[in-house]
């Protein structure tokens, strides 16, 4: 079991490196993911880049290194960050926090797990998010600089980080408050996108509830307060009621939408295999999130195409996957978000959820003598 997921991860991390990975304008010790497949000269010469992207790259190398360590992968780990911040025009920091935040806990996880450190690029991402905090306004941190809209995206990948990252768990701690007293939908406690002047924006996203999740799952382990693991029961609940129909999480295209349901398998992963405790319900939701992942990546794995060998995964993972053509209209970046290819399995983000998804099955998998009972790891 484990070893099939780890072969599919491997296959979804070589469709990566073989249609995506280039060198950044050619300079050598550097590497970017391309945004699509078929590329137009444009995103091949990096015109466009799409700086989260490029962050959960980083993060699937860094669970790829855990799954199977190799000397050749830190030194594309050390090329992807050097390629990040040169592109970046050599800076580390945008205007957008939720930007920051995936950067953040992406560059965190390569220091702390493959030894690739950035110390001073972590101590300026947090800083970042420890200054931005205005309670007075109504957050939380915003979503970028000089803005009034507050919301999940930004607090929650923030949240854990601060929680990992020197200490910070008392502000972990009061964002994952803000969110919880501030965006939970008293209905079906699932998790809404934000605030924006005082009123709820109330879309809801699987990445939303993934990183919710995800901050409160790391506060439940390093602290001795009870609600923590509370609310990780409540909503790994909710998801599984109401975003993940036949047990497979809910996909949203592509564009930055590719990454959502990724993001939620990440952090489902997580609950699977780091959430404590021995209660009942403990053990319910980590059983519960473990099976979502898995089912997730059957049926991502039975839906894909295959192309020169190797994977390429549908947006919508309960749906066959569409061949991308490179004559379809392009992702647009518009209002500070990227809209979704024609093709969505075009965009990189797509491809990076599927990949993301093998992953996170595989460290589900692997932990499954400890966190999953047998018939939910079958």
């Amino acid at each position: 079991m484990d070893q099939m997921w780890a072969n599919r991860a491997a296959s979804a991390e070589a469709a990566i490196a073989t249609r995506h990975l280039r060198k950044l304008w050619g300079l050598p010790g550097t590497q970017l993911g391309v945004v699509a497949w078929p590329a137009a000269a444009k995103q091949r010469r990096f015109g466009t880049w799409h700086y989260w992207w490029q962050a959960h790259l980083l993060d699937n190398l860094v669970d790829a290194q855990l799954r199977d360590p190799k000397p050749e992968r830190l030194t594309s780990i050390n090329r992807q960050i050097r390629g990040h911040r040169l592109r970046n025009i050599g800076r580390w920091t945008n205007d957008y926090y939720d930007d920051m935040a995936w950067l953040a806990l992406a560059l965190e996880r390569a220091g702390r797990l493959t030894g690739v450190a950035r110390p001073k690029a972590l101590h300026k991402l947090a800083d970042q998010f420890l200054s931005s905090w205005v309670p007075e306004d109504g957050g939380g941190i915003p979503w970028r600089k000089q803005d009034q809209f507050f919301n999940a995206p930004a607090n929650g990948p923030a949240a854990i980080f601060l929680a990992r990252y020197e200490g910070r768990l008392r502000r972990a701690q009061q964002m994952a408050d803000w969110i919880d007293e501030t965006l939970i939908d008293p209905d079906t406690h699932l998790v809404f996108d934000g605030i924006k002047g005082g009123s709820l924006v109330r879309a809801q996203y699987t990445y939303c509830q993934g990183v919710v999740l995800g901050a409160e799952t790391e506060l439940a382990a390093r602290t001795e307060d009870p609600r923590h693991a509370e609310r990780v029961h409540r909503l790994v609940a909710a998801v599984a009621e109401h975003m993940a129909p036949d047990g497979v999480i809910k996909g949203a295209g592509g564009g930055d939408g590719g990454l959502f349901n990724g993001i939620l398998a990440r952090y489902l992963a997580l609950v699977a295999t780091d959430l404590p405790g021995d209660g009942e319900a403990d053990v319910s939701a980590r059983e519960t999130a473990a099976k979502l992942v898995l089912t997730s990546g059957r049926a991502a794995w039975e839906n894909r195409q295959t192309a020169e060998g190797l994977p390429l995964f549908a947006a919508f993972w309960d749906r066959p996957a569409e061949l991308p053509t490179a004559g379809t209209k392009d992702a647009q970046f518009v209002e500070g978000a990227v809209n979704s290819s024609e093709i969505p399995e075009r965009d990189l983000s797509v491809q990076l959820a599927g990949w993301m998804l093998m992953e996170a099955a595989h460290s589900v998998a692997g932990g499954a003598s400890d966190t999953v009972s047998e018939n939910t790891a079958g």
